[in-house]
Parts: structure tokens; sequence; C-alpha cells
């Protein structure tokens, strides 16, 4: 598989003055072309011909790609996604995935505020909210079509 890399992307990473290392790309560069949610030993089959050997090359390189904010991990599926609003939201923004539960899309939806609304019902139970990452799994408009 030939791996490329979007300029966007590659201007994201030099915004943030860190180099991707080759794995990092290599990672990344299968997300983006797969356009999909996929698991860590997923990636591994697509970047193995490319010296990627072993799952943990493959969870450092994710892990530094989620600190640069150009991957989110979805728990819910044990998978990680593209930041595909890279350039419409600040990455300290809330955001939300939408799965669908057939056929594993997922949909990246900035949700503005949605901190703001749990901070203070959180506080009076002596909770401090660091981060929110909300996933809503049910069913895209494809497969509900479908019937």
């Amino acid at each position: 598989m030939i791996v490329t890399i979007q300029p966007h992307l590659m201007q994201m990473s030099a915004d943030h003055t860190v180099p991707l290392t080759r794995n990092q790309s290599l990672v990344l560069g299968v997300l983006e072309n797969t356009g999909k949610a996929m698991g860590a030993y997923d990636i591994l089959e697509f970047t193995r011909a490319e010296g990627v050997k072993a799952a943990p090359q493959v969870y450092r390189a994710l892990e530094k790609l989620r600190e640069l904010g150009l991957v989110h991990r979805l728990d819910s599926i044990n998978a990680y996604l593209i930041c595909d609003h890279h350039d419409h939201h600040d990455h300290h923004e809330e955001v939300a995935f939408a799965i669908c539960e057939n056929c594993g899309n997922v949909d990246e939806i900035p949700v503005p505020k949605l901190d703001a609304s749990l901070k203070a019902p959180l506080a009076t139970r002596g909770f401090s909210l660091r981060e929110t990452h909300l996933e809503i799994l049910g069913e895209c408009e494809t497969c509900a079509a479908k019937g």
C-alpha cells in the first residue's frame, strides 16, 4: 500500500513543531487513506510491509498522534480515527463521535459548550472535569435507509 499524507496534515504536525517519525507518518497515512476508524492490529497489517513489525510500534505512534491532536481514540469500539475537523475546531473543543453499530462509520461532530453544561452539575458533586469525550452509538443515515 502506498501511504500518502495530505498537505493539511503535514501542516498540522508542523504547527506543533514536532516532526513525525516514520512510523507516525505511516500510521497517520493508513488512517487517512482508509478513512475509517481502525484498531491498532488492523493498522499493523497495513504497515507491516513498510517495516512496522509489532503492535507496540503502532501504539506508540498512535499515542503521539493523539498528543498532537491528529487522531482520536474511540474507547467504545477500541479504535482510532483521524481527526477530520482539524481546521474547523480547536483541539481542546469538545467533540462527539456518532458511531454506527451496523457499518462502523464514525462522524466527528463539534459540540460547543458541552464542557460548560457539565461543569456545574459535576462541581456540585466535587468532581473536576478534565476532558469530555462523548461517543454516541446508533445507526447512520445510510444503514437506516436500508431498513
